[in-house]
């Protein structure tokens, strides 16, 4: 019996109405999955730290005149009580390595008055860079590289931010910042936080990724801190000698 083409028209429109629910319906299955998964990502991801976008500016020094850049801005130590300086005598501009002064504070700012070239104790063909500095009226200066033979080895980029650290990380709330400014460690803090408050740590050995216990000897008041997850959690005397 052949088929009237009414009866094949609508039998068309049937297919075609099929097909497009069909279509509607996978569309909606596959939005909905899209937007699970993407409900469930933004739940498990944590927000991403702000301390890694904070780039500071380098200077890259490569000889003693580049280096004297150092001298156009204050800088501020990165690492507290790890350098060492020493007197230093203006007019016969020597360095006097046999008594150390003091050693330099947590992010403590320093306005260098000279970039200069000393003798070596002990090393004779080798020259130390030191930066020149004014503390309570008296002149120090603490090394920042050495040259032998022509080639200049400067570390002051690893030293010294030629920016201020308290707009370098000012997304750190004023309660973190007073903390520091005492030189206190506060459980919460990460790494960066704690070196700006008593300076240099040395971590001791672990099996744990995720815990790291860090020894400073903050200016002759040893701390031992404990992290986890990159938070201190555990503050409390460190040992004389870390």
């Amino acid at each position: 019996m052949a088929m009237s083409p009414e009866l094949k028209k609508k039998i068309q429109l049937a297919l075609v109405a099929a097909i497009i629910l069909v279509g509607a319906r996978t569309a909606y299955i596959l939005y909905q999955r899209h937007a699970e998964k993407t409900r469930r990502i933004s739940i498990q991801a944590p927000p991403l730290n702000p301390d890694y976008y904070v780039a500071p500016k380098k200077l890259y020094p490569y000889d003693l005149k580049s280096a004297r850049q150092l001298t156009q801005q204050p800088v501020w130590v990165k690492e507290g009580y790890r350098y060492t300086y020493y007197p230093y005598d203006i007019r016969s501009h020597r360095t006097d390595f046999t008594h150390e002064a003091g050693q330099l504070l947590p992010i403590e700012k320093l306005q260098i008055r000279d970039v200069v070239t000393d003798v070596t104790p002990g090393s004779p063909d080798q020259r130390q860079i030191m930066a020149v500095f004014e503390k309570d009226g008296k002149n120090y200066a603490f090394p920042i590289g050495s040259v032998k033979g022509g080639n200049f080895q400067i570390y002051s980029d690893e030293m010294l931010y030629i920016e201020d650290p308290h707009q370098l990380y000012k997304h750190w709330p004023a309660d973190l910042w007073d903390a520091i400014e005492r030189h206190e460690v506060k459980p919460g803090m990460n790494e960066i936080q704690a070196d700006f408050a008593v300076g240099m740590g040395i971590p001791q050995r672990s099996d744990n990724p995720d815990v790291k216990t860090v020894n400073y000897p903050n200016g002759g008041k040893p701390l031992r801190v404990t992290y986890r997850d990159g938070k201190a959690v555990e503050i409390g005397a460190g040992p004389n000698k870390p």
